[in-house]
């Protein structure tokens, strides 16, 4: 079988079992270029690919794309799973043969980077100067997502998920798609309500009808992952933070980080993040531990930030 036929039914595949765009995208991402890798080897079949070509193909991740430890390890969850499909589903590979049976997870280190207060008032003051002073649809929008970000610890893909009807400001609650694509309402604090409300206002003045998702382009069409990965590398160039990734994933560390610090028990974070086990909030409160709406009003990173 061709490489590039089973790439395009393993995909098919996830596409019918209805993963997450942002899932499914990040398996065409990896899996376009591991195929694009395989041809410049000279390497067309699927079962030509051998464990060599394997780890072949890692280092070429680690020193052509330069991908850190973190990146390389979805890229190796996304091949695990195509070859489990090629093994378990296709029945091309045996438990002995599967190339990528014998690639480890790659090691990652154990500190998690957050935001300090300097860091947090530096953005969003950033952000409060441009929407009073350029009052440009970006400036209102891009506040609105730093704020929502630091607010709820989402992820990337729950961010760009979240509709106007997944929030609540009746009962302060917006519902978020986790990974299993299941819908889980938190608690908002009042502080980002407020920025919603506001935020919500100014969409529909700008907008003749009210878009269906909260984050939108000046079309009014859903953002994309890669723009809000773009207007973090706009914003990196502005603050110029050489401690700090600014990523999204830095806002979700960031809210986990504040919530242990201030005394939130490990169960409610567990919960606020939304963590299938305890694995990770684990890790968290290794790191910084010493009702849920009642904890998260008190202790949400947003209570000690003017907005």
């Amino acid at each position: 079988m061709l490489l590039k036929y089973a790439v395009k039914d393993f995909l098919d595949d996830r596409e019918y079992k209805n993963v997450s765009p942002f899932t499914l995208s990040g398996y065409r991402r990896t899996l376009n270029e591991f195929h694009r890798f395989c041809v410049d080897q000279e390497i067309v079949g699927v079962t030509d690919v051998t464990p060599a070509i394997m780890k072949q193909y890692f280092i070429f991740c680690q020193k052509e794309r330069g991908n850190n430890p973190v990146t390389l390890n979805h890229k190796l969850i996304n091949l695990r799973a195509f070859f489990h499909y090629l093994q378990k589903e296709v029945e091309l590979f045996t438990e002995n043969n599967n190339p990528i049976r014998k690639i480890s997870k790659f090691k990652t280190d154990v500190r998690i980077e957050v935001f300090t207060d300097e860091h947090i008032k530096l953005m969003l003051g950033y952000f409060r100067r441009l929407k009073y002073r350029d009052k440009s649809f970006y400036s209102y929008r891009d506040a609105t997502i730093i704020v929502t970000l630091l607010g709820t610890g989402a992820r990337l893909g729950e961010l760009i998920n979240i509709r106007w009807a997944d929030v609540d400001f009746k009962n302060s609650t917006i519902s978020l798609f986790g990974k299993k694509r299941m819908a889980i309402a938190i608690p908002t604090a009042a502080k980002l309500e407020r920025e919603l409300a506001e935020y919500k206002v100014y969409i529909q003045q700008r907008f003749s009808d009210l878009p269906e998702y909260v984050f939108v382009d000046s079309r009014g069409r859903k953002l994309t992952d890669n723009a809000i990965k773009n207007m973090f590398k706009r914003l990196k160039e502005v603050m110029n933070f050489r401690d700090v990734r600014l990523s999204s994933h830095t806002f979700r560390h960031t809210f986990a980080h504040r919530c242990l610090m201030n005394g939130m028990d490990v169960f409610t974070l567990q919960r606020l993040l939304r963590h299938s086990d305890m694995t990770m909030t684990q890790r968290y409160l290794a790191l910084w531990g010493s009702a849920l709406k009642e904890q998260n009003d008190k202790y949400n990173p947003l209570n000690s930030v003017n907005l």
